[in-house]
C-alpha cells in the first residue's frame, strides 16, 4: 500500500470527544475533518464498532479515516455503548439500543457546524452489519452506505449457524467478544470512573454464547437486524463488498438481486479485510473508490463515474494449488452489467458411478452409494471465515475425500468458468432423525491435488425451512437441494471437477447427535453449476494502486506467534486441532499504552464418539501504562450429549497483581434439531 502524507485538504484530528445520548450515556469518539470545514462544511462519515478506537483498531483507523477526511469528509469513529471508552454495558450484537444510538449519532453529526448535514455509514464486519441495519431505519441525514464483509441474514449467513448447522465459529466469536467485553476503559480518558465502568462490564456483559445457543432455529431473535426481512426498507445507495476467502460473500449477490436502491457489488480474493489491506492479494485502491462513492452520493458529483461500469465486479480466480495461505491469488478482474447476469447459465451435471457427467451425457447405471464419514473429515477445512489469511484457508482436499463419497468429472477439454452459487440436488435417505449434508466442490489438477472452490452444509431437519425444523424419517427418500457458497472460478483444460459428500465436517460445524449413514441415489441426483459464458466484449474493471494515510506509530515490544496444528493420537484414536493467535505486546507511542492479546482455540474428538466433541478457547488481554496495568483472562468450553449442549466458562480480571473479579458459568441447553 502506498502511504500518503498530504491530501487535497489539510486534516485536523480530535483524539477524543464525547457524544451525549438522550438517556445521559456518553459515547467516546475520534474525529478527523478538514481544517477548512469550519468555513466550508463537509459531509460526515460514521464507523460505529465495539473494537476500541483508542487502541485495538487505532492503526487501521489511522489509514483510512484521515485519508477520507483529506478528501473532504468529517470521519467519526465511535465506540459502541459499553465498549472502549464509551459508557454503558454491551450485552449482545445489534441490539435495538445500538441502532437507536447510531441514529442519534448521525443526527448529532449532521447538526455540527462543520458538517453539511449529509452523512454516510461505513464499516467492515460489525460496522458493515449495522450500516445496513441503520439504513433500513431511514435516518433523515443518511445518504449512502459502504458495507464490507456483512450479511443481510443473521441466521442463514453469519458466524453462528450455516444451513441450520451450528458453526464452531459461533464459539470462537463468542469467546472473542467475551474477552473484549472484559477490557477496561482507559483511565487517561475516563479518569477515576474507569474502575466502576470496568466492574459494570465484568459483571453485566454476560455470556453471549449461551444466548446464541438458545436460538438454534431462525426465530425472531435472528430476524431482528436481518435486512432481508424487508429489502424495500433500504432506500439509500449501497456499496456491498466482500472477498472469496471471507465468510460473507453470498450477501453481495443477494443485495444486488433484491435491493431497489442503487447498489454496486465488489468481491475480490480477500479474507475478512478492507480491500486496500486485502490478503490474499491483489489489494486495490479501495479508498479511492470510497471517495468517488461518497462524492457521488453525499456531494452530488453525478459525473465522477462512481455508478459507471458493472453492477458486480469480481475477481475471477484461476486454478491454484491448495494452500493454507496465499500471498497473491492468480486471476483477473471481470464485471457483470447486472446481477443476476444473462452471461451465467445454470447447467446440470448428472451424477454417476463415482463420476460427474457432462451436461446431456446419458447415465446408464449407478447403484446407490452410502457414506458414514469419520469425525476427522473437516480438519483440513480451514476456518468458516478466513479472518487474517494465514494459515486458515482449506488445504488439499484429498485429506478429506477418504471419508467422503466423491464424484469426479473427466478432464476438461476446454476452459470452464463458473460465477455464482452452484446447487446440489441429491436423492438421499439417512438412518437417523437428525443428519447433516456437507458438499464440497474442488478443482483437481493434473497431479491430483484438490483445491476446494466452494462448499455448503445443510442440517437436513431444516430442508423445509429453518424456522420450523422437523425430524427426518429414517430410510425415507427425498430430494435435498443445497446451494453452495458463491464463487468465481476458471478451470483450465486438463483439470477435473470433484463433488465430495460427507455426513460430518468437524470442526467447521458441530456434528449431529448420532452418527449418520447417508445413502445417495446418483441416477436422480445432479450438480447444477453456474456456467459463465464469456461475452464478446467483456467488461474489464481497473483499479488504482492501494493508498492510505500513514499508519499510527506502534512498537512491537514482544513478538507474537501464529500456529495451526492438526494431530492424531493412534493410542486412544483422538484427533485435535489447535489454533494459536498471539499478537504479542504492542506499545502505542502516541498514548504510551502497552497492549497484549493472545488466543488459543482447541477442537478435539475421540475415535467415532460424536459425544466426545469438545471446543475450548483461552483468551488473555492486557493493558499497561507506567505503574498502571489491568488484564483479564477468559476460558470457554463447549461439549454436548445426544440431548444437550454444555457450556462452561471462566472470567478473571486483575488490576496490577490483585484479582478484582472472578466468575464462572455452567449451563446446559437442550439441542433443538441440531
Amino acid at each position: 500500500m502506498r502511504t500518503l502524507e498530504t491530501f487535497p485538504h489539510a486534516v485536523q484530528e480530535t483524539q477524543h470527544l464525547w457524544i451525549p445520548m438522550t438517556d445521559g450515556t456518553r459515547l467516546a469518539a475520534r474525529l478527523w475533518r478538514p481544517f477548512s470545514s469550519d468555513a466550508d462544511p463537509v459531509p460526515g462519515v460514521l464507523e460505529l464498532i465495539p473494537y476500541r478506537q483508542r487502541d485495538l483498531t487505532a492503526q487501521r483507523d489511522s489509514i483510512h479515516h484521515p485519508y477520507l477526511a483529506g478528501h473532504g469528509y468529517a470521519c467519526l469513529r465511535v465506540d459502541l455503548r459499553g465498549s472502549g471508552n464509551s459508557e454503558g454495558v454491551l450485552t449482545d450484537e445489534y441490539l435495538d439500543q445500538e441502532l437507536t444510538d447510531a441514529e442519534e449519532i448521525l443526527a448529532w453529526l449532521a447538526a455540527q457546524p462543520w458538517c453539511s448535514g449529509r452523512t454516510g455509514m461505513m464499516g467492515i464486519s460489525w460496522g458493515g452489519f449495522n450500516a445496513l441495519q441503520v439504513a433500513a431505519r431511514r435516518p433523515p441525514s443518511l445518504g449512502a452506505v459502504i458495507s464490507c464483509s456483512s450479511t443481510d441474514d443473521r441466521y442463514t449467513d453469519d458466524v453462528h449457524y450455516m444451513g441450520g448447522c451450528l458453526l464452531t465459529d459461533n464459539l470462537s466469536w463468542a469467546s472473542t467478544m467475551f474477552a473484549y467485553n472484559a477490557c477496561p476503559p482507559d483511565p487517561a480518558i475516563v479518569g477515576e470512573a474507569w474502575r466502576g465502568m470496568w466492574r459494570d462490564r465484568l459483571e453485566g456483559s454476560g455470556l453471549w454464547l449461551e444466548t446464541w445457543l438458545r436460538h438454534q432455529r431462525r426465530d425472531d431473535y435472528w430476524k431482528h437486524g436481518s435486512v432481508n426481512e424487508d429489502y424495500s426498507a433500504i432506500e439509500v445507495p449501497v456499496m456491498a463488498v466482500s472477498g472469496w476467502a471471507d465468510g460473507y460473500s453470498n450477501s453481495v449477490f443477494r443485495l444486488l438481486e433484491n435491493l431497489s436502491a442503487p447498489v454496486r457489488g465488489l468481491i475480490g480474493p480477500w479474507s475478512h479485510k478492507y480491500p486496500h489491506l486485502g490478503e490474499p492479494g491483489p489489494a486495490i485502491g479501495f479508498l479511492q473508490e470510497a471517495v468517488r462513492w461518497w462524492d457521488h452520493w453525499l456531494k452530488g458529483d453525478r459525473r465522477n463515474g462512481a455508478m459507471d461500469g458493472p453492477a458486480l465486479t469480481i475477481w475471477m480466480q484461476d486454478s491454484a494449488p491448495p494452500a493454507t495461505t496465499y500471498e497473491q491469488r492468480p486471476g483477473r478482474w471481470v464485471g457483470e452489467p447486472t446481477w443476476p447476469s444473462e452471461n451465467v447459465v445454470p447447467t446440470r451435471f448428472p451424477l454417476g458411478f463415482y463420476s460427474l457427467h457432462a451436461p446431456g451425457e446419458e447415465v446408464r447405471h449407478s447403484d446407490p452409494r452410502s457414506v458414514r464419514s469419520p469425525l476427522s473429515v473437516g480438519q483440513f477445512a480451514g476456518k468458516w471465515c478466513s479472518y487474517n489469511a494465514p494459515p486458515d484457508m482449506p488445504y488439499d482436499q484429498r485429506e478429506e475425500d477418504g471419508g467422503s463419497l466423491v464424484f469426479t468429472s473427466r478432464p476438461l477439454t476446454e476452459t470452464l468458468e463458473l460465477l455464482g452459487a452452484a446447487e446440489v440436488e441429491l436423492d438421499l435417505s439417512v438412518d437417523q432423525p437428525c443428519a447433516q449434508l456437507i458438499v464440497r466442490l474442488s478443482d483437481i489438477g493434473p497431479d491430483g491435488e484438490a483445491t476446494r472452490i466452494s462448499y455448503g452444509v445443510l442440517n437436513l431437519t431444516h430442508h423445509r425451512g429453518s424456522d420450523a425444523p422437523e425430524d427426518l424419517v429414517p430410510g425415507q427418500r427425498h430430494v435435498a437441494r443445497l446451494p453452495l457458497n458463491g464463487m468465481a472460478q476458471s478451470f483450465p483444460p486438463g483439470h477435473q471437477l470433484r463433488l465430495s459428500v460427507s455426513t460430518s465436517y468437524w470442526p467447521v460445524v458441530w456434528p449431529p447427535p448420532q452418527p449418520v449413514r447417508m445413502t445417495i441415489h446418483p441416477l436422480s441426483s445432479a450438480l447444477v453449476l453456474p456456467v459463465r459464458q464469456r461475452p464478446d466484449e467483456e467488461i474489464i474493471p481497473e483499479f488504482e494502486e492501494a493508498e492510505g494515510a500513514a499508519p499510527l506509530r506502534a512498537t512491537q515490544l514482544a513478538m507474537g506467534a501464529q500456529d495451526w496444528q492438526v494431530s492424531r493420537n493412534m493410542v486412544d484414536l483422538s484427533g485435535r486441532l489447535e489454533v494459536v493467535k498471539d499478537l504479542g505486546t504492542v506499545r502505542f507511542e502516541d498514548i504510551d499504552l502497552e497492549v497484549r492479546r493472545r488466543a488459543r482455540e482447541t477442537y478435539s474428538f475421540i475415535a467415532r464418539d460424536v459425544h466426545s466433541m469438545r471446543g475450548e478457547t483461552l483468551w488473555e488481554v492486557g493493558f499497561a501504562r507506567g505503574d498502571w496495568s489491568a488484564h483479564a483472562t477468559t476460558r470457554t468450553v463447549l461439549t454436548s450429549t445426544a440431548t444437550d449442549f454444555h457450556v462452561y466458562a471462566e472470567l478473571d480480571a486483575w488490576e496490577g497483581t490483585e484479582r478484582v473479579h472472578s466468575q464462572t458459568w455452567s449451563t446446559s441447553i437442550p439441542r433443538d434439531h441440531v
